[in-house]
């Protein structure tokens, strides 16, 4: 039994739905331990928790704007 026949239509939408919760947390959490550097922040100084804080902020406006521009390109074709 592969996973696309498991539990049917409502099955496979819950597995889809779980896939990306759980893509979207590690994504997030990847972003924000690049942006520290892998640095814990009560380890860091106050300006390199707002410089970290900028690069997130960026980061994940750099992600929004890769996927918009990924469903742009899936409606062009």
């Amino acid at each position: 039994m592969n996973i696309n026949q498991f539990g049917g239509v409502f099955g496979r939408h819950l597995i889809r739905a779980a896939t990306r919760a759980a893509m979207a947390i590690g994504i997030t959490k990847g972003i924000d331990y690049a942006a520290r550097r892998g640095k814990k922040p009560e380890n860091m100084t106050e300006a390199e928790r707002k410089q970290a804080q900028k690069m997130s902020k960026t980061s994940r406006n750099a992600v929004k704007r890769a996927r918009q521009a990924a469903r742009i390109t899936r409606r062009m074709r």
